[in-house]
């Protein structure tokens, strides 16, 4: 069977599909289906097993432990990072995903915070910027990732949209780059070709889920089909991945979000955005 052709790379994760199968095995499932393969915690994994799979890995949890601005909680991240870029390197895997705290097993943050404030944003570019000079070391990038506060994640600092972005504009360097979850964006807030118009240049990835209960494309309030229509006229080439459970099965998840994302959507005359975007981006 021929499979529909996309723009982009598509990837799925491992850690919300074939639940019923044990994680290697999933990681096989995911690839056979033609996706590249996206996990979270690589220290609870085989990783040699997880190698021995074939899979192409897109990416992975880039740290254990950690925060952006308190001295123990930045000496822990970073010392987690370079762990995982010796894991990342065993998987040949090229992104590495931090967020703006650590996370518990719920997604809810080990130390919440209320209010940001201008220290703690100084204080954070300049733990984002040592990141970026470990993935320059190694050869690979790390992602910042948005979260929403309304729903999964209360309490963790920098997790708007706005805020990732903003992080990875101020550090300036191409081993931080923006994983732009549209999903927690639609929820913390919405516009969201928009706000993919103005993160273009600094988007290393895309996740997406649709909205409410976090499944895949077609099964929430997102017209995915018209946002990959607006990433392909802007020139985007690059991972979309889809994290996010499956409704019924994952096969149809799957299903689902490849047909989302696939060529099948025009461009549009005179929608090619790619030029303005950039530069509006740049200078706003």
């Amino acid at each position: 069977m021929t499979l529909p052709t996309s723009p982009f790379v598509l990837a799925a994760s491992a850690e919300m599909l074939y639940l019923d199968s044990p994680f290697t095995e999933r990681v096989v499932r995911i690839a056979e289906r033609g996706f590249q393969v996206e996990i979270w915690d690589w220290s609870a994994k085989d990783l040699d097993a997880l190698a021995a799979t074939g899979a192409t890995f897109s990416s992975m949890t880039g740290y254990l432990t950690g925060n952006l601005t308190d001295p123990d909680g930045i000496d822990a991240l970073l010392s987690s990072a370079r762990t995982s870029l010796e894991a990342a390197a065993r998987l040949d895997c090229p992104r590495l995903n931090l967020h703006g705290t650590g996370l518990d097993d719920k997604g809810l943050p080990v130390r919440p915070v209320d209010v940001v404030t201008p220290d703690m944003w100084l204080t954070a570019v300049d733990t984002l910027s040592r990141v970026a000079e470990l993935g320059e070391d190694s050869g690979r990038v790390f992602t910042l990732e948005n979260l929403n506060l309304a729903v999964d994640h209360p309490g963790t600092p920098f997790a708007r949209a706005a805020d990732t972005l903003a992080l990875v504009r101020a550090v300036g360097s191409p081993h931080l780059q923006m994983n732009l979850d549209l999903y927690h964006a639609q929820i913390g807030e919405g516009n969201l070709v928009e706000l993919c118009r103005q993160a273009l240049p600094y988007i290393g990835e895309i996740q997406v889920a649709d909205v409410p209960g976090r499944c895949e494309p077609g099964t929430g309030e997102i017209h995915y089909p018209a946002i990959a229509r607006a990433l392909h006229n802007l020139g985007y080439t690059g991972v979309i991945g889809l994290e996010g459970w499956a409704r019924d099965d994952s096969d149809a998840a799957l299903d689902a979000f490849r047909d989302a994302f696939t060529t099948s959507v025009p461009v549009l005359p005179g929608h090619d955005g790619t030029a303005d975007t950039t530069a509006a981006a740049v200078s706003s």
